[in-house]
């Protein structure tokens, strides 16, 4: 296995997957994509691990779909042993291998860490994660310390236009149509 991930460096992390479980006995694994169409994870290369405590570059063989499954076979992973000890790692990219988006689109990655302010001006908390629902994005507020009504997190559904009024990614500041005691 040591012939397939050589040490290199992450400087941008990007989470874009998981290794899953091992298939078979000739190293191949399952992948978990976080990509919103799931073989979409294959345009993003190369990928890297993270394992311990180092960062190490996993070069792909070939991949395909079992059932509804992805699975992969990494170079140098020839038998499920070595296969079983990249189980339960995170994919991950560097961010300059993301493609530009058009305007009015944002990254999750630039969302989070942004201040959410209403409209009429009060500051709900800072994006700390954000969510797929299946019909809409939504974005996990944790609410300042001295929150008026008390309230230590929200769940903000990501709705352009109807919630979300400004996205000003250089500010950090997302302004939304929200009443403050949701």
């Amino acid at each position: 296995m040591s012939k397939q991930l050589n040490s290199v460096v992450s400087t941008q992390p990007i989470v874009l997957g998981k290794v899953g479980s091992a298939y078979g006995i000739h190293g191949w694994l399952r992948v978990f994509s976080f990509t919103e169409n799931a073989n979409n994870i294959f345009d993003y290369q190369p990928w890297f691990v993270q394992q311990a405590s180092q960062w190490r570059h996993l070069e792909l063989e070939s991949w395909k779909y079992h059932n509804r499954d992805l699975i992969i076979k990494a170079k140098g992973v020839d038998d499920r042993e070595a296969a079983s000890q990249l189980t339960n790692l995170e994919i991950i990219v560097d961010a300059p291998q993301l493609p530009p988006l058009s305007d009015g689109e944002y990254y999750w990655k630039d969302l989070i860490g942004c201040q959410v302010v209403t409209t009429s001006g009060y500051q709900l908390g800072k994006i700390v994660d954000m969510m797929e629902t299946g019909s809409n994005d939504v974005m996990v507020v944790k609410a300042n310390l001295k929150d008026a009504f008390g309230i230590k997190e929200r769940l903000i559904p990501y709705l352009d236009e109807q919630v979300i009024k400004q996205v000003d990614i250089a500010a950090q500041r997302v302004e939304v149509d929200w009443e403050p005691h949701f």
